[in-house]
């Protein structure tokens, strides 16, 4: 048994708890521990390990308290910035959860310790999952605070060239905004058109689809880094 649960927290943050084996959980870039703790009461569920995307207070905000209270692994890729981590992990790693095996991709762009963690389809799952924290919105992507237009691009390519059907679960609801910005760019594309008036009238739009985003994503669509960077630069000022 494999199960998401998406969990609201602040404004526009998602915080996903990840229910495995039954009664045990993992979390990604849980910004606030109070949620958390509510899920994990309702469903009766043993957390036992937190994974974090990158060091941004909104994501990792409540990972002491959960540490504290259920004595759960932190996980993640920089230790300097996220002080409790139990375990550093590098591109390309794999974490094993029950039957559920991750893969660590490093997307630096956003910060330059940014990682995506990623769910090969198998027995259970009928698609891979992609948790992106804030390297690749829904028809967006993260700013560039820490990193080059470059590496962004190089990042999203990579995460571009998962299989199609991978769904994909990002760090924050921007989808609405970054459609607008979208349209603009692209105003004869219909498949944008369409999901702005879904939204509008209350489809989820978390999570989308590798196949959706390289369809919609002006960013994950850019031909050259370049052509990102002016995107990117657009964007800033949108």
């Amino acid at each position: 048994m494999f199960q998401i649960i998406k969990i609201p927290a602040f404004y526009d943050n998602f915080i996903y708890l990840c229910q495995y084996d039954q009664n045990n959980a993992i979390v990604i870039d849980p910004g606030d521990s109070e949620p958390v703790f509510k899920e994990l009461e309702k469903r009766d569920l043993t957390l036992n390990a937190v994974l974090a995307t990158h060091h941004h207070n909104d994501h990792i905000g409540g990972i002491n308290e959960l540490k504290k209270r259920t004595g759960c692994r932190i996980i993640g890729s920089d230790r300097k910035r996220i002080h409790p981590i139990d375990e550093i992990v590098e591109d390309k790693q794999i974490l094993t959860f029950g039957d559920i095996k991750i893969r660590v991709i490093a997307t630096p762009g956003h910060t330059n310790t940014s990682i995506c963690y990623y769910i090969p389809k198998n027995q259970e799952l009928e698609s891979g999952i992609l948790f992106t924290g804030d390297t690749l919105f829904i028809g967006g992507c993260g700013r560039l605070f820490e990193c080059d237009a470059q590496t962004m691009w190089n990042s999203l390519q990579k995460l571009a060239a998962l299989p199609d059907d991978t769904k994909v679960y990002c760090g924050h609801d921007y989808t609405l905004e970054n459609y607008k910005f979208a349209l603009q760019q692209e105003p004869n594309n219909p498949l944008i058109r369409q999901h702005i008036t879904e939204i509008k009238t209350g489809k989820q739009s978390v999570p989308s689809t590798i196949e959706n985003e390289k369809a919609t994503n002006i960013f994950i669509k850019a031909k050259t880094s370049e052509t990102f960077a002016e995107l990117r630069r657009r964007k800033d000022n949108f």
